[in-house]
């Protein structure tokens, strides 16, 4: 289980877990739970470069179609395939296997992220 303490949150909802020179991005649990039942989701591809604040792909679901916002700049390096299959795994595990895409990050990329007890507070503000 992911220790949801140890990521870096975005106020448009998406999480980074950094791993060295690498960081796995998907959106959160409360982002999930709004959105509802997700049946698509469109990601980059392998090679894609972004900036902080970029649309990087999107999520539809039976409610509506929502933009995912690239909490950090990186170079996508993997897409999760699993969740091109299944997008129901956004809703299901947001933390665990239903990330969205790894992209390669400099150092201090993070920098001006949410910790867990910030993010808590903005999407209970």
């Amino acid at each position: 289980m992911t220790d949801l303490n140890t990521l870096h949150y975005s106020e448009e909802h998406e999480w980074v877990a950094v791993d060295g020179d690498s960081a796995t991005i998907g959106i959160t649990d409360f982002a999930a739970d709004a959105l509802g039942d997700i049946v698509f989701v469109e990601l980059p591809a392998v090679g894609t470069s972004f900036s902080r604040g970029d649309v990087f792909g999107e999520a539809e679901s039976t409610k509506s179609v929502s933009e995912l916002y690239a909490p950090v700049d990186g170079t996508v390096v993997e897409i999760n395939d699993a969740v091109i299959d299944d997008p129901s795994l956004v809703n299901s595990a947001p933390f665990e296997g239903g990330w969205l895409i790894k992209v390669s990050v400099a150092a201090g990329a993070v920098d001006g992220l949410l910790d867990r007890a910030a993010y808590v507070a903005h999407t209970e503000g």
